[in-house]
């Protein structure tokens, strides 16, 4: 699988757009399951499903940090010509329309819970799983307990096959956030700066607009529908609640390596990896890719853009999805 012609998109899918055409759940967190009624908290998602598709089987989309399933609309688009598969695409409590309870306990772990529920749920047996930036911690804990489930005799009731890993984390010691984003979110300092920015956009741009690539000088008309889709129920709080993901890695690096996740599951399942060339947040992970899983016949690219690559890159990123999924 290849790619080699760079084409950036300025098409802007309004966060009204996305979210009116998903539903909400009700999750019952402490079961780890969607519940029949209210159990007090509600998750978003949409669930695609065209005619004449075969139940059971989807791609899966992980949302990024801070800008959620949002992320995937210019994609999505895209895809929506094609309209030939199952896609769902996930929303963690805190992010889009998803509820956002201060007294939650967020986390990789509980957001992993969360993704299994949704799908028992829909009764998806097997999935072809696509993340972005803090998602790929969630999908290497749900390869995790797949392998686990094996190794004990017991059959996962959803397996996944294939698994195309967009800027995301990989290695504890691959990780290098400029000071002034994660790390100062995690601070009353950082709480104090997300909530002005619930209100204030020039705070919100200042906060955000260096997501994106200079080369790509994302425009006013887009970050005001980021804004839309973060701020969603007083959502800028999730930034502070949340920004502790590079520590909780950090300190299960033994589980939530890729190296020896891949080692393990290259025969059974299909890894690749997207990077971008200007990525101001995980620019080291793919270049550590390259050093260490490659040998187990991983797919690794690297395309022109800054991090939010979902947003600057969707036709090559559409394409590539489709060319995975139809892959044998």
């Amino acid at each position: 699988m290849s790619t080699s012609v760079v084409q950036v998109s300025r098409d802007i899918v309004s966060a009204k757009a996305w979210f009116s055409s998903g539903t909400r759940l009700p999750y019952d967190a402490a079961g780890k399951r969607i519940s029949s009624q209210d159990a007090g908290l509600f998750v978003f998602i949409r669930y695609i499903v065209p005619a004449g598709s075969v139940p059971g089987n989807a791609v899966t989309f992980l949302p990024g940090f801070p800008t959620g399933s949002y992320d995937w609309s210019k994609i999505d688009t895209l895809m929506e010509e094609k309209n030939e598969f199952n896609r769902l695409f996930v929303e963690y409590i805190g992010q889009g329309e998803s509820d956002k309870p201060e007294d939650y306990t967020y986390s990789t772990f509980e957001r992993a819970d969360l993704v299994e529920a949704i799908w028992k749920y829909h009764r998806i047996d097997s999935t072809f799983v696509v993340t972005f930036d803090y998602s790929s911690l969630v999908v290497m804990e749900l390869l995790r307990r797949q392998q686990e489930k094996r190794e004990n005799g017991i059959k996962p009731s959803t397996v996944i096959k294939k698994v195309l890993l967009i800027n995301g984390g990989y290695f504890t010691d691959g990780h290098s956030h400029p000071i002034f984003t994660t790390p100062l979110l995690k601070t009353s300092f950082g709480k104090r700066g997300a909530m002005k920015a619930q209100t204030s956009d020039f705070t919100f741009n200042r906060m955000l607009k260096g997501m994106w690539g200079k080369r790509y000088q994302v425009t006013e008309a887009e970050l005001a529908e980021v804004r839309d889709a973060v701020r969603r129920r007083n959502g800028m709080l999730f930034l502070h609640h949340a920004a502790g993901f590079v520590d909780e890695h950090k300190a299960n690096g033994a589980r939530l390596d890729l190296e020896a996740i891949v080692k393990e599951m290259h025969r059974d399942v299909r890894f690749f990896i997207v990077g971008s060339d200007k990525d101001q947040f995980e620019p080291r992970q793919v270049t550590l890719a390259k050093e260490r899983v490659s040998r187990y016949g991983v797919d690794i690219q690297v395309l022109p853009g800054g991090h939010m690559i979902t947003m600057e890159q969707p036709g090559l990123l559409a394409d590539m999805i489709l060319a995975i999924r139809r892959e044998v």
